[in-house]
């Protein structure tokens, strides 16, 4: 079984990706992947450089590169594997024609997510509430299969989760889907 994971700036993609591992998942980041593009390319590792290379990339070879690229790698590695940060249509669309792939997806109150990555505190988390709310608009929307478009990413998700509580609630929640796929 391979999980894809979407969600809104600091929803709890990440939250949900730990109790998978923890249930031996096997984890593939598009994030890390795009961190080592990056540096490869001498640029800031900031949310910027991750939208402008991710783009690059994506209108370089497909609107699905980059989750392919990380679904081959999973599906050769063998086992189950969880897949985070989709955030393109493109990409959504690719693996969504594989057998044993869901999308989870997942969502919160802004200000709680803006919480969450000041707390969280990742080099591309260091930014105002203002260029917080920039960042989600650019990302929410876009007729372009290549680019950021959580909003229909979302749409698309096998599995939503609204993340407003606590840790616990959310892992029984996703404990609950599980149990659903028939995942022992």
């Amino acid at each position: 079984m391979i999980i894809g994971i979407t969600g809104t700036l600091g929803a709890g993609k990440g939250t949900i990706v730990e109790l998978l591992k923890k249930r031996g998942f096997k984890h593939y980041s598009v994030r890390g992947f795009l961190i080592e593009e990056i540096k490869v390319r001498n640029l800031p590792i900031n949310r910027d450089s991750m939208v402008i290379v991710a783009n690059l990339l994506r209108n370089e070879n497909s609107p699905s590169y980059i989750a392919t690229k990380l679904y081959e790698i999973a599906e050769k590695n063998g086992g189950n594997s969880v897949i985070e940060s989709l955030r393109a249509v493109g990409e959504v669309k690719e693996l969504k024609k594989n057998k044993d792939f869901y999308l989870f997806s997942v969502d919160a109150n802004i200000k709680k997510r803006y919480e969450r990555i000041i707390k969280r505190g990742s080099e591309s988390d260091k930014v105002s509430y203002e260029k917080f709310l920039e960042d989600e608009k650019r990302e929410m929307e876009n007729s372009d299969p290549a680019k950021q478009d959580l909003k229909k990413c979302i749409e698309m998700s096998d599995f939503k989760f609204r993340n407003n509580g606590t840790i616990k609630g959310l892992e029984k929640k996703v404990e609950e889907i599980l149990r659903e796929l028939k995942f022992k």
